[in-house]
C-alpha cells in the first residue's frame, strides 16, 4: 500500500500552490491504490450498484484511502465522495460554503475494459464554484491540477512524476473545432444539432474527465455533454479546465454550479478560450 499523506492540516487560506501540491499528492498516491487492483485483472471484485452502474473494490478502497487523507488535511471541511453518496452518506453542506467532491475511480467501466481512460477526481467547491482540483490517470501516469483563489489561477500538467508544465486552453484554431466526446455517451441528435453550429475539424473519443484535460492542454476544443452526470464527475475537470482559461456552461449559457440539491448536473457544454 503507499504510504498515508503527512498527518499535517492544510491552511484555510491555502496559497494556490499550496492546495495543488497537497491535491498532487493524495491523487497520486490514491492511483497506486486503483492500481494494485488493475494488476489484478479480471479477478477484481465487481459488483452492481442500485443504478445498475459497476462498483470494484478498487472505487471502494481509493475513496477509504482519500476520505482519511481529506479528513487529516482539512478537518472542517465537508466530503461528498461518489461511493459514500450512493450508500446514502451525504453529510450537509452550505451553499455558499465550502466541500471536498470526491470521484475515487471516474471511468469504472473504462477500468474494467482495460483501456486506461480512468481518472481519479478531487475538487474543492468554494460558493457553488470549483475553485481547485486534480484529475490523475494512473494506469497513463498523467495528472492534471488547477486551482484559482485570491484572483491567482494557475493550471498544470504533469506526467511519469515528473515536473509541473502550465497549460492554458486554445482559442478555437481557424481551421475548425476538435470536439471531445464521452466514449460511451458520444452521439445523438441533440449532440449533432448542437455541433451543426460549428465548423469541426476532428471529433475524438476519451473515458472519464479526460475530455476537460485535453480542453485544457490545448488538444481540444469543445466537449458538449448530453447525459446524465453528477457534481463529482465533472467538478476536478471544470476546476482544471477553469484555470486554464476555459469555461462550462449549462446550455442556457449559465456556469455549471455545485451543491444543487440532489448533486446531478444539467447538460452542459465545455469550452476552450473565447
Amino acid at each position: 500500500m503507499p504510504q498515508k499523506i503527512e498527518n499535517r492540516e492544510l491552511p484555510e487560506n491555502a496559497s494556490v500552490q499550496e492546495l495543488l501540491a497537497a491535491l498532487r499528492m493524495l491523487a497520486e498516491q490514491a492511483g497506486k491504490v486503483v492500481l494494485e487492483y488493475y494488476a489484478q485483472g479480471d479477478a477484481v471484485e465487481v459488483r452492481d450498484k442500485d443504478d445498475s452502474s459497476p462498483v470494484t473494490a478498487a472505487d471502494e478502497a481509493c475513496e477509504a484511502f482519500i476520505l482519511d487523507a481529506l479528513r487529516q488535511l482539512t478537518p472542517n471541511i465537508p466530503i461528498i465522495s461518489e461511493e459514500a453518496a450512493s450508500a446514502g452518506d451525504l453529510p450537509d453542506v452550505v451553499r455558499d460554503g465550502a466541500f471536498w467532491l470526491v470521484d475515487p475511480l471516474d471511468g469504472t467501466k473504462e477500468f474494467l475494459s482495460r483501456n486506461g481512460e480512468f481518472t481519479v477526481n478531487i475538487a474543492l467547491v468554494e460558493k457553488g464554484r470549483p475553485v481547485a482540483g486534480v484529475v490523475h490517470a494512473p494506469a497513463l501516469d498523467r495528472t492534471w491540477l488547477g486551482a484559482q483563489r485570491n484572483g491567482e489561477a494557475s493550471a498544470f500538467y504533469a506526467e511519469k512524476g515528473g515536473d509541473l508544465e502550465e497549460v492554458r486552453a486554445r482559442k478555437m484554431p481557424a481551421e475548425g473545432a476538435t470536439v471531445v466526446a464521452s466514449r460511451r455517451h458520444g452521439s445523438g441528435g441533440e449532440l449533432e444539432a448542437f455541433l451543426s453550429r460549428y465548423h469541426v475539424k476532428d471529433r475524438v473519443s476519451a473515458g472519464s474527465s479526460l475530455k476537460f484535460c485535453l480542453i485544457a492542454s490545448a488538444e481540444a476544443d469543445i466537449y458538449p455533454r448530453f447525459g446524465r452526470t453528477m457534481e463529482w464527475d465533472t467538478a476536478a475537470g471544470q476546476a482544471v479546465l477553469e484555470a486554464a482559461g476555459g469555461r462550462v456552461e449549462t446550455l442556457d449559457q449559465q456556469p455549471l454550479t455545485y451543491g444543487k440539491k440532489g448533486f446531478e448536473n444539467p447538460y452542459f457544454i465545455a469550452f476552450g478560450r473565447d
